[in-house]
């Protein structure tokens, strides 16, 4: 496969998105549902921290896509929602130095919602990837 990053957008040091992958011959597609801060016990952590909300839910993330055997770095298009915008954007630079860790350079949104499944869930998110 291979993937032309169309328009990447940068903040500071770190890559924030690009406005669109390009594909050409992908052999294997990954649609991955909304994930969240989840422990082990399948309970919602990090209640009330938007930063260590945003690093578990990369985590599970992160682990799902290794189950399928894709990695982080396959994501072409990452959705993230939070019920708190203001916080997300305070605590935002965690998220492109995670994706910027793993190598990982999506297309992307951020958008604000009333609330999620979980009252005690901050942020969501979804990807697909490709290989």
């Amino acid at each position: 496969m291979q993937r032309n990053n169309v328009d990447p957008r940068y903040f500071g040091e770190l890559l924030g998105y690009n406005r669109a992958v390009a594909l050409d011959n992908p052999t294997r597609w990954l649609i991955v549902s909304g994930h969240e801060s989840r422990d082990d016990d399948d309970r919602i952590c990090c209640v009330g921290d938007m930063d260590g909300q945003i690093r578990q839910t990369v985590r599970r993330l992160e682990e799902t896509m290794t189950h399928a055997g894709f990695a982080l770095s396959d994501v072409v298009q990452i959705r993230v929602v939070t019920t708190d915008i203001d916080d997300m954007r305070a605590n935002y630079n965690t998220l492109p130095q995670l994706l910027a860790d793993a190598g990982c350079r999506p297309a992307s949104l951020l958008a604000e919602v009333n609330r999620l499944s979980d009252p005690d869930m901050l942020v969501e998110s979804e990807a697909v990837a490709a290989q």
